[in-house]
């Protein structure tokens, strides 16, 4: 049972971590998204084989990565590897929020590159979730570099014709919605989510306006066209299924 801060009720919720009251998505973590959305057993994970430095020399940043890696258990703020959905073969990248808030440095960011290129050489479909603050600030211009290159690896999949889904849970901000979170194919939200650059309390304190209700919710960015559907997340993995089989003449036939 978790404390729901929609409902303000202590309810059970179901295996998808989801309020059974009020349907209010509970964060995942990213081994948890994982386990729920592939096959059982088919998920490979991939080895970054990075070596982690503190470019700019931040006083305290190599003591934070320590810790963020014991917390969540978790080598960086993005897991990598091969999978099946329903037996279809993906390239997998979910990105965790309790690793710092899930903010893109350097690795992360190589490790996310690698898997969009990887899909280019193989001709695999990549599925990226995003849960992320944006850029990690404590590596400076190295962590801004990372959407130019995420992006550019997000422009050699759509040159190969090979498909992009993105999947915006909450929250998705900062650098990362400025970059490859934007270029999917075709992409999917969960229920709630913020999505958007900057959070609302900030944009508020800038232009002294009251901002619309459910302003940079999900729902909000479907309305204004910047998502293309909604999916709950027990409903998530057969739509991914239907969206692999319906782009496969763009990429190729199933061996």
């Amino acid at each position: 049972m978790l404390d729901c801060p929609v409902c303000h009720t202590q309810k059970p919720v179901s295996r998808w971590q989801v309020c059974t009251e009020c349907g209010y998505h509970h964060r995942l973590k990213a081994r948890e998204r994982i386990a729920l959305l592939t096959d059982e057993g088919s998920f490979e994970e991939f080895s970054p084989q990075l070596d982690y430095h503190n470019p700019i020399e931040l006083t305290g940043y190599d003591e934070k990565l320590l810790k963020s890696r014991e917390t969540a258990n978790l080598e960086e703020a993005v897991v990598t590897g091969n999978c099946t959905i329903g037996g279809e073969k993906a390239i997998l990248a979910v990105m965790s929020f309790d690793f710092m808030g899930g903010s893109i440095g350097s690795v992360a960011g190589e490790m996310i590159t690698r898997a969009m290129l990887l899909g280019v050489t193989t001709k695999t479909p990549v599925i990226i979730t995003t849960a992320s603050g944006g850029a990690r600030m404590q590596e400076g211009i190295f962590s801004l570099m990372q959407m130019a290159k995420t992006a550019s690896a997000a422009a050699q999949l759509d040159q190969a014709k090979v498909p992009l889904f993105i999947v915006l849970t909450h929250p998705t901000t900062g650098g990362v919605t400025a970059s490859f979170a934007m270029l999917g194919d075709v992409i999917l939200a969960e229920p709630g989510a913020l999505i958007g650059f900057a959070g609302p309390r900030v944009i508020e304190g800038t232009i002294q306006e009251r901002l619309p209700e459910g302003f940079q919710t999900a729902e909000f960015q479907l309305e204004k066209g910047f998502v293309d559907a909604i999916v709950p997340r027990d409903k998530l993995a057969e739509t991914l299924i239907f969206l692999i089989k319906t782009h496969r003449r763009d990429y190729g036939k199933k061996e």
